[in-house]
């Protein structure tokens, strides 16, 4: 897990400002006072003061102080968020009153933040679902440039060092779409390729996975593969990347001599795209329960800015860790505008 330290690392030597919308939220909490004490965040906690102030005390948090704090009900740039908030939203029939009550939800004021330019990422969750989180996100933050969905990818740790980039895979979509187009499934590859480069520090290598290698098979979803994997190409000419294959074609270079022997990924991937959500959480959940490998996320990609969501059962230490990895996030877009 050598990886996970130096992304806190890069986040402690980059320190990105990071909104916890759940901030009376007693996991979230503990969590801040670790990450305000390690210097790895300029922390911004949202809920009132004086809840905050009180469960850090019954908790024994000394560092909260050291977290800037804002209360959604009461802020100085509450009138100019709802006026953002109005102006990004009237189109789709919010009206003023309406854009008033809801910068008062954390969840929107995070987002608002971040569009504002006052805060680089956010992580909800423990307390919301997943949709909540997203809702606002979408409509507030939207996505990158070129790219219209979003997609949610596990970094996956095994403990045979021999596949991907010395056990690390990034498996991808595990989270989000159920079944997505040929051009979703390209942007997906795309994301995910930025995902290893910023989060992995790996030159990604994209497999594009299906039950067929190389027309192997015949079938629509096979198809879908192929095509998505041309698209991808159009979409990042420099990207390694090559479908369809099967799992064992990308992953072992002797079923790849075997079965696609003139493809530059196969044999050598670090990067699964799986053509449904179905495939890939089933698949994720499999390799971590049966290999004993450690899956980080899901880490959400795709938007504009880094905003990630949490399992409702999260531990402290998830927490800490989404919030290191959403602020190398934010160091890697920043990098790419």
């Amino acid at each position: 897990m050598n990886l996970i330290e130096d992304i806190i690392s890069r986040a402690k030597a980059n320190r990105q400002r990071i909104v916890l919308p759940e901030g009376t939220e007693e996991r979230t909490l503990q969590a801040a006072d670790r990450l305000v004490a390690d210097r790895t965040a300029d922390v911004i906690l949202l809920g009132d003061p004086d809840e905050i102030n009180t469960l850090a005390a019954c908790l024994g948090l000394g560092n909260i102080g050291k977290a800037t704090v804002i209360n959604p009900k009461n802020h100085e740039k509450k009138q100019a968020y709802a006026e953002l908030l109005y102006q990004l939203r009237k189109s789709k029939g919010l009206t003023e009153e309406k854009a008033v009550a809801l910068v008062e939800d954390p969840l929107y004021l995070s987002c608002l933040m971040i569009k504002s330019g006052d805060a680089d990422g956010e992580i909800a969750g423990a307390r919301n679902t997943t949709g909540n989180v997203l809702r606002p996100a979408l409509q507030i933050i939207k996505t990158m440039p070129g790219i219209s969905c979003v997609s949610g990818a596990f970094l996956m740790f095994l403990k045979d060092k021999y596949y991907g980039d010395n056990g690390i895979l990034i498996f991808a979509d595990c989270a989000v779409l159920p079944n997505p187009t040929a051009d979703e499934l390209a942007q997906i590859a795309v994301s995910t390729a930025h995902t290893a480069r910023v989060l992995a520090g790996i030159e990604p290598r994209v497999a594009m996975l299906s039950f067929s290698t190389k027309g192997s098979a015949s079938h629509e979803m096979v198809d879908k593969v192929v095509e998505a994997t041309r698209i991808a190409r159009e979409m990042a000419p420099k990207l390694q990347i090559d479908g369809e294959l099967q799992a064992d074609a990308a992953l072992v270079a002797k079923v790849a001599a075997q079965k696609a022997p003139d493809s530059k990924v196969a044999g050598r991937a670090n990067v699964l795209v799986f053509p449904t959500l179905e495939v890939g959480n089933i698949s994720y959940k499999l390799v971590q329960r049966l290999a004993g490998a450690e899956a980080v996320g899901p880490v959400l990609q795709g938007m504009a800015a880094p905003v990630n969501d949490l399992s409702r059962g999260c531990s402290v230490d998830d927490i800490y860790k989404m919030v290191a990895i959403a602020a190398n996030q934010a160091i890697g877009l920043k990098n790419i505008k």
